[in-house]
């Protein structure tokens, strides 16, 4: 699954860096998490890197954009091959 950042980001700018994807970008409000372009870092990292820095939790699974992570390693080989 790709995650997804709460209502509760304070705009804090540490997460989008460590994004190996280029998934999270500022919103009109708070910052976005691209379903098509979030691996949960799967090929890149063991864990996600976004939710290792976010002070205040807000980076959660999205149960609505549900993969396994044979799906989430087809996504970042797909990916990468584009970068």
């Amino acid at each position: 699954m790709s995650l997804f950042i709460t209502d509760e980001c304070i705009n804090c700018d540490v997460c989008e860096p460590e994004c190996p994807n280029d998934a999270i970008s500022q919103g009109e409000e708070i910052y976005e998490i691209n379903p098509s372009l979030c691996t949960q870092c799967v090929g890149h990292y063991g864990e996600p890197q976004c939710q290792q820095v976010c002070p205040v939790d807000c980076i959660l699974i999205d149960e609505e954009h549900p993969e396994t992570h044979d799906e989430l390693m087809a996504k970042y080989e797909k990916i990468i091959q584009f970068k």
